[in-house]
């Protein structure tokens, strides 16, 4: 009995080893499987390769050194010592409202629903929220039209931005004014993301960079939109909102009895 005890114990023993290493072989097997899922999954996101990042033609010196001004932006920002801060956020919202319209307009006929399906800027996509909060996603001619009709009729309104003496600004002024600069810059993003090309085909380039500037560095003065916003377009901002180099003081006049040099042939314009 005790010999078929042991001849038992001995054959469980046995079976027992040879489930632990079919176990353990499985189990490695399993880890080495899932290993090399992780190692694709890390290089080739679902077994492709990672799209490679659009070129951004924007960002190339010879379109970023075009502007149509040169002086120092941040100085045309400043708030003046005599006027009030409400009425210079006003003046400048409608203005740039105004000119980034005008901008628009210029290549408005090459931005449809079919060549611009959703208002796109980098990798964004901007979706339209009405009165009520309801989300919708939209072509980008559609949501252009929709801010600039929203912003005309926020500037235009008295009660929002008062024109008459003495009539004071609304307590959500502030709020109102960062609501439209966020909204403008969308569409100033759409215009470099999706139309510059054309922009540059109709040689309108320096303006645009010079538009932009402006605002950046005017939103920038008075943080009217969150740098989670702009963020997007930093790489665009950095270069345009860079401080203008100081003017080189000019050569010393050179003696009358010095032979001409090509170095200082004169070009009249």
């Amino acid at each position: 009995m005790v010999e078929d005890y042991c001849s038992i114990s001995g054959e469980n023993t046995d079976m027992h080893s040879q489930r632990n290493a079919k176990s353990g072989l499985s189990c490695k097997m399993v880890l080495q499987a899932v290993g090399k899922v992780l190692r694709k999954s890390k290089t080739k996101p679902n077994g492709k390769k990672p799209p490679a990042e659009e070129k951004k033609q924007y960002l190339e010196a010879e379109f970023t050194k075009v502007r149509v001004v040169d002086f120092d932006l941040k100085e045309l920002v400043l708030l003046p010592r005599e006027i009030d801060l409400n009425e210079w956020l006003a003046s400048n919202t409608t203005t740039f409202f105004n000119l980034i319209n005008l901008q628009y307009s210029t290549i408005s006929e090459f931005c449809t629903g079919d060549t611009c399906q959703a208002m796109t800027a980098c990798n964004t996509i901007y979706y339209w929220y009405d009165e009520r909060g309801k989300k919708t996603k939209c072509t980008a001619p559609q949501y252009v039209d929709f801010v600039m009709s929203l912003v005309q009729k926020l500037v235009t309104e008295e009660e929002n931005f008062p024109t008459k003496y003495g009539k004071e600004f609304p307590n959500s002024f502030d709020s109102l004014v960062k609501k439209i600069c966020r909204y403008l810059f969308h569409v100033l993003a759409h215009l470099y993301w999706a139309h510059f090309k054309e922009t540059v085909a109709l040689d309108l380039q320096g303006h645009l960079n010079t538009l932009y500037a402006h605002f950046i560095v005017f939103v920038r003065e008075f943080n009217l939109v969150d740098p989670k916003e702009t963020c997007i377009m930093d790489d665009l901002s950095e270069i345009l909102c860079a401080p203008v180099p100081p003017t080189p003081a000019p050569a010393a006049p050179s003696s009358p009895n010095s032979a001409p040099s090509s170095h200082n042939h004169v070009t009249e314009r």
